[in-house]
């Protein structure tokens, strides 16, 4: 998934006040791998201990901190000279990171070592720079699914067959809001397709949230606008600008803001505590707030464990042309270039990489392997667990995923982008607003 973090902006410069992050780098016999992720560092240790019999004296330390205050972490230990020797990294700082000379390519290594980046899925290319250099092997994958109450189904007469083949289009939203609208139900007991249905008044919201504050989209509305032929950037990798005065977008932007003022999905801010944080999907779908949501993979086993509420997990809608083109995110595991123990941390990472471990960690189904045999395995196992994880898999074997866009200075696009995003779904800016925000996208992307 993407990384939305707060205290991002040491990234940019690699200059922070303070001294070390505490974790040296590995000497000798022991790696020091990072992540910010609490599930991957329970599920990679199966790899560790496997990783340690395998190699007699050998020490991996796994160390996770949490995400606000990892990249300052990782950012303070490249500058004091005790980064770990390998981490877990999100693609929007391959730039700063990689620009620095902070990470080592792996190129030699995996020629040296005959690994096949053709075993993975998705994530190969997302981290090539533009010097054309591979500075990651691909960690894990995540994708958006839809997930819903089978009872609310069950009430409103859709069948679940239904909601696995609904259509989508900006003009009328297809068959997709035509479901939510059945699903959406006001305080009186009217659906949102019913004579008398209050729209002010809402007490279970069809879909959940689809104007939100994140410029990519991932969860929201970026498996719905990439149907249309709608690219991110100007190009695939490494854009210019982003394609936010594209008419495709603008359309579905102004479909999406057509949704919450039918009352059928949640405006902006609807559910947030008292602190202006935001309530999760899981927690709406849990207590009836919503009836379906679009979500991420990660929160899959999350979902499936909601006490009293069986919930169903679709793919998301087919666009006009009958096709469907999912976003998938896909973080990867570098090296740092100042490493005292290059080869060493290689094998880990490497064999991180591997079938054999990604199998071995991907068991827990808290994320998604890059390698396929190792994503079959796991949907196995999360079936058994009452889980059915397919829909993710099936975008595998359909080829609808497409690759996330790495771009340059990722936390300066982020909060440039993402208080205009909030402005206009929030309703203080009208549709003048792309406009800016493209200007915007070409100015920052160009700054060095």
């Amino acid at each position: 998934m993407r990384i939305a973090a707060a205290s991002l902006a040491a990234v940019a410069a690699l200059v922070v006040a303070g001294c070390s992050s505490g974790s040296d780098t590995g000497s000798g016999n022991t790696v020091n791998w990072w992540t910010w992720d609490d599930k991957q560092a329970v599920a990679y240790g199966e790899c560790e201990k496997a990783f340690e019999a395998a190699n007699p004296g050998t020490d991996v330390k796994i160390t996770r901190y949490n995400v606000d205050d990892y990249f300052t972490k990782l950012t303070a230990g490249f500058v004091a000279g005790t980064a770990p020797d390998a981490f877990q990294n999100s693609v929007q700082f391959l730039q700063a990171y990689a620009g620095q000379h902070q990470l080592m390519p792996l190129d030699d290594l995996i020629t040296k070592s005959d690994v096949d980046l053709k075993k993975y899925s998705v994530g190969v290319d997302n981290w090539k720079f533009t010097d054309g250099k591979q500075y990651a092997l691909p960690l894990d994958w995540a994708a958006a699914g839809i997930y819903y109450r089978k009872d609310s189904l069950q009430q409103a007469g859709i069948s679940e067959a239904d909601v696995a083949k609904m259509t989508w289009n900006p003009d009328d939203g297809g068959t997709f809001e035509k479901i939510v609208a059945r699903l959406t139900i006001d305080k009186n007991g009217k659906r949102g397709d019913e004579p008398g249905f209050d729209k002010n008044a809402i007490a279970t919201y069809g879909v959940g949230a689809i104007a939100g504050r994140s410029f990519i989209g991932e969860t929201t509305w970026a498996p719905l606008v990439a149907t249309l032929g709608w690219k991110f950037g100007d190009k695939d990798q490494w854009p210019s600008k982003f394609n936010y005065t594209d008419p495709r977008f603008v359309k579905t932007m102004k479909w999406v803001t057509a949704l919450t003022e039918k009352g059928y999905s949640p405006k902006l801010g609807t559910f947030t505590t008292g602190n202006q944080s935001t309530i999760s999907d899981i927690d709406l779908v849990g207590s009836n707030k919503t009836a379906m949501t679009i979500g991420g993979s990660w929160s899959a086993p999350s979902f499936g464990k909601i006490p009293g509420v069986p919930v169903g997990i679709a793919p998301t809608p087919l666009g006009p042309e009958g096709k469907r083109a999912v976003l998938s995110n896909s973080n990867g595991n570098n090296i740092w270039a100042g490493t005292k123990n290059p080869d060493l941390t290689w094998k880990w990472v490497s064999y991180m990489g591997s079938e054999e471990c990604q199998t071995k960690a991907g068991a827990t189904g808290t994320f998604f392997p890059s390698i396929p045999a190792a994503m079959d395995n796991t949907v196995t196992s999360m079936k058994s667990q009452g889980v059915d994880l397919s829909v993710f898999n099936q975008y595998v074997k359909d080829g609808v995923l497409f690759p996330s866009t790495a771009y340059a200075n990722g936390s300066a696009v982020q909060s440039a982008e993402q208080p205009l995003f909030e402005a206009y779904f929030g309703g203080q800016r009208s549709d003048d607003v792309f406009a800016e925000m493209e200007r915007v996208s070409q100015e920052i992307l160009a700054k060095n």
